[in-house]
């Protein structure tokens, strides 16, 4: 038996990339952008390919999301919700979450959840470093999309 294996790779030719980043927990949010950026600018994927929409918060990144899909290929959505003393946390995380998760459903195009749900500052901030075990986890989410595109390029073409 034959059975045809598609794997993504990193090298997604010349995508338009949109990327809708929180502004609220900007010393978080700030780095993985920078750590999904650099991935592009690695990548050679070209600053005019690339276009970055900055939201109030994590609730708003799944409308801006969906704001950018016409224009682009896929999105890459970065934010930081830190759980605090009410069940907002919950509300936050869970819509953020389930709104990239309908976006990518209705959608034909990826978009990659870069949001990160952490119980502290200090987890937040290990996942947005660039020299930490945890690694960036916007330059993650860059990847995680160049990858998409690949898979969704050769599923295409079958």
């Amino acid at each position: 038996m034959a059975v045809k294996i598609i794997n993504g790779n990193n090298d997604a030719g010349t995508p338009r990339i949109g990327i809708a980043v929180a502004k609220w927990n900007s010393f978080i949010t700030d780095k993985l952008l920078d750590g999904a950026l650099q991935v592009l600018q690695n990548k050679e994927i070209r600053d005019k390919n690339v276009v970055v929409a900055k939201c109030p918060g994590a609730y708003e990144i799944p409308f801006t999301a969906k704001k950018l899909l016409p224009k682009v290929d896929g999105v890459i959505t970065l934010g930081a919700v830190i759980r605090g003393e009410t069940p907002h946390f919950d509300y936050v995380c869970q819509t953020a979450n389930n709104g990239v998760l309908q976006l990518n459903l209705e959608w034909d195009k990826p978009v990659v959840f870069g949001v990160l749900t952490t119980d502290n500052i200090q987890q937040a901030t290990q996942r947005a470093a660039t020299d930490s075990d945890f690694g960036n986890k916007g330059a993650e989410a860059a990847l995680a999309l160049l990858e998409m595109l690949s898979v969704k390029q050769k599923i295409d073409e079958l």
